[in-house]
Parts: structure tokens; sequence; C-alpha cells
């Protein structure tokens, strides 16, 4: 452990590096923290810091052959109000993976990235 802890890093295989970029930039409020493009990006949202690495990077390198598809894990993003949140992604022209679904903890709905990774937006019960 190198005891830095100003993020929580979640790595994600992409198909295209830019792509996953203007994805999470333009749709989720992430920034760039760093590009090496095609290779690999970071971009970071609060203290998630989203590591995009492409098919020549380590990262996917080192990713074993029969992990080749997305799995059922998916990165969890709080919103303050999803209605508006899908009103808003839906305009912008993205396809949700599922429909808006309520449990006790509050209410969610998956869209995937470019790449096909699970993307889950959830509102927290009031």
């Amino acid at each position: 452990m190198t005891g830095d802890d100003k993020y929580a890093s979640v790595r994600y295989i992409v198909d295209d590096v830019q792509a996953a970029i203007d994805f999470y930039t333009t749709h989720l409020g992430f920034t760039v923290n760093m590009s090496a493009a095609p290779a690999f990006a970071d971009v970071v949202r609060g203290r998630l810091r989203l590591l995009l690495s492409g098919a020549p990077s380590s990262g996917a390198r080192a990713t074993p052959a029969d992990a080749s598809g997305p799995g059922r894990n998916r990165i969890h993003l709080p919103v303050e109000n999803l209605d508006a949140e899908i009103s808003r992604l839906r305009d912008a022209g993205l396809t949700f993976r599922s429909d808006a679904i309520s449990g006790p903890g509050g209410r969610q709905i998956l869209l995937s990235d470019p790449a096909g990774n699970l993307i889950e937006l959830f509102q927290p019960a009031q």
C-alpha cells in the first residue's frame, strides 16, 4: 500500500480510450486527470479515479483472456435527481441498459460506456 488515499481507483478496460474520455467527461461530470491515449487515461469525479485502459496498456495486457467481457460489477454514481439525470442523458442520445428500479435504499438505473462497462446512477431514498 502506498498510503495515498486521495482516490478510490477502478480500472475499466475499454476499446477506445478517447471515446471513453469523451463519454465520462461529457455526460457524467468526470475531469481528465491524465491522458496517454490511445493506451491509457484516468478521469476523476470526487474521490473516484477511473482508470481507462486501452489494448496497448499494461492494465489491459495483464487481464486474462477469459475475462474479455464486462462483468456484473459496475461503478456507482450517486445523483440528487434520478429522473432529471435520465432525461438529460436520454436527450444526449444515451441508451439505458435497464429501467429505473426502486429498492429500500433508493432508486437506480444502469447505462453502459462505449465499451460496454456498466454504470449505476443511484438516488438514495429520502
